[in-house]
């Protein structure tokens, strides 16, 4: 089947929409500098929070996705890693990091802030709520959410990981769902097949159906 002209053009324009990448960097409370990769428009906003293995750059194709579907992504480097740097505070207070993004976002127009953490990410992520519970809309936990117990934040709550992901302690799975059950409604625990950790569940057979459930947990009224 031939595209009309109209079409083609619709696609090739959404394509650059998704592709398009700005550096920005902005400050934390302790003053701090970070470094982001901004992709997409949109009043409702994304920030992506890196594990311990990987940067900014790391969420590129998440990133990509998540524009192509109208959400304004911002991909951080927390503080010591890559140019960004900690302020006053300690190197380790990253939920900082997380909430200057947040911030940063509110200041440029967005009308909603959703954080999506993997593994070392979502645990900052996690701290970042519990310090200012209205700050985030929505949160995606990808393997993490093991240390913080959401009970300040009130907004929805994704817990998502591999049945089979451990680290030198055992299965995290035991860990995370008990602090799954201790959080605030509303709140979805999804486990998915497979042993991969984190952000490395991108690169399985369980990448596709992780992003759908990204895109409709943060697409939903």
């Amino acid at each position: 089947m031939l595209l009309s002209s109209r079409t083609i053009l619709a696609t090739v324009a959404l394509t650059a929409l998704a592709a398009a990448q700005e550096s920005v960097s902005f400050s934390t409370q302790d003053g701090g500098l970070i470094y982001a990769d901004l992709y997409g428009k949109g009043d409702n906003a994304v920030v992506l929070a890196h594990g311990g293995r990987f940067q900014k750059d790391g969420w590129a194709e998440q990133a990509r996705a998540l524009a192509a579907a109208r959400f304004r992504v911002l991909a951080i480097d927390f503080r010591g890693e890559g140019q960004s740097h900690g302020g006053t505070s300690s190197e380790e207070d990253r939920r900082l990091d997380v909430l200057g993004a947040i911030h940063y976002l509110r200041k440029t127009g967005a009308k909603t802030v959703s954080v999506v953490g993997a593994s070392m990410g979502g645990d900052y992520a996690a701290e970042a709520a519990e310090t200012e519970p209205t700050a985030i809309d929505r949160l995606v936990l990808l393997a993490s959410g093991a240390y913080t117990t959401l009970t300040k934040m009130k907004g929805p709550k994704l817990f998502i990981l591999a049945r089979g992901d451990a680290n030198d302690d055992g299965l995290r799975l035991p860990k995370i769902r008990e602090r799954y059950e201790k959080a605030l409604n509303p709140k979805e625990l999804i486990i998915l097949d497979g042993s991969a950790h984190a952000q490395f569940l991108f690169q399985t057979d369980q990448g596709e159906r992780l992003m759908r459930e990204i895109l409709r947990f943060l697409s939903q009224p």
